[in-house]
């Protein structure tokens, strides 16, 4: 199998059964032993060669964005040199080094179809993505 295939992942649910931990954030980025459960699946997929992921984000996407933008920073030791345009240097590597993730706002209300479609020149030439949702957790 192409371990270039991306693995497409539906992170727009509303996680009403889980409402006690969904309020503040949505359900792909509740935790479970300290990481995010949208952590623990791309570890798993990652297992396997699967690198490439596009994130369909709907319900608090912002939250899942803020995730990644700071990623490297909270998971990483570095070094910030102040007053020459701020230059970082991070002191170690985390496993995650080499994921490609991209992250798609595919609207707060949009069906499972629609998140899909609103992918598809991201997906082009390959046929059939791998497809999982976090909505149906």
């Amino acid at each position: 199998m192409d371990k270039n295939i991306p693995v497409v992942i539906l992170c727009g649910g509303m996680g009403t059964r889980l409402r006690e931990e969904t309020e503040y954030k949505p359900k792909p980025m509740v935790e479970i032993g300290g990481k995010p459960i949208l952590w623990h699946i791309m570890k798993h997929y990652a297992h396997f060669g699967f690198r490439r992921f596009i994130l369909c984000l709907g319900y608090k996407g912002s939250v899942i964005k803020e995730y990644f933008l700071n990623y490297e920073a909270m998971s990483n030791d570095f070094t910030v040199n102040l007053g020459k345009g701020n230059q970082l240097s991070y002191e170690s590597n985390h496993t995650e080094q080499d994921f490609n993730v991209t992250l798609v706002d595919t609207g707060l209300k949009t069906m499972t179809g629609g998140r899909v479609k609103r992918i598809d020149t991201l997906m082009t030439p390959i046929r059939p993505p791998c497809l999982l949702s976090v909505n149906e957790l």
